[in-house]
């Protein structure tokens, strides 16, 4: 189930809980095209680099994220949050069925910066193998 919102009472869950939370929240908004949640968590600075090599922003990724999602079966792997202050770098494994039904991997760094007492994803990097 996808948490409500990004913003968390860090009394109530430790950053860790939060971040580790955000990451599935990301992963399940990839797998499952979910634009509303990727606006609720994404900086408006966003950028990402995709695995074709091209650096989009929050907008473009927002529209990317509306398309039909042609993988399925993503689960995460080896995920290491490192926590930095108020920046926090998560780096994973992916692995998925790609759209011919070959099983594929791939990673993922993402980082994340808390702003005004919430978490929000301020860049992301994908690969795919």
């Amino acid at each position: 189930m996808v948490a409500a919102a990004a913003k968390v009472d860090t009394h109530q869950a430790s950053d860790l809980d939060i971040l580790t939370q955000l990451n599935l929240d990301y992963i399940n908004s990839v797998q499952n095209g979910d634009v509303r949640r990727f606006d609720e968590i994404l900086a408006e600075d966003f950028f990402c680099s995709n695995p074709d090599g091209t650096l989009i922003d929050r907008a473009q990724f927002l529209q990317q994220t509306a398309q039909p999602v042609t993988i399925s079966g993503l689960t995460v792997r080896d995920v290491k949050i490192r926590i930095l202050d108020d920046v926090a770098i998560i780096h994973a494994e992916t692995h998925y069925a790609a759209p011919d039904g070959r099983l594929a991997r791939g990673r993922y760094t993402d980082v994340w910066a808390r702003r005004q007492g919430q978490w929000l994803a301020v860049s992301a990097h994908v690969t795919r193998g």
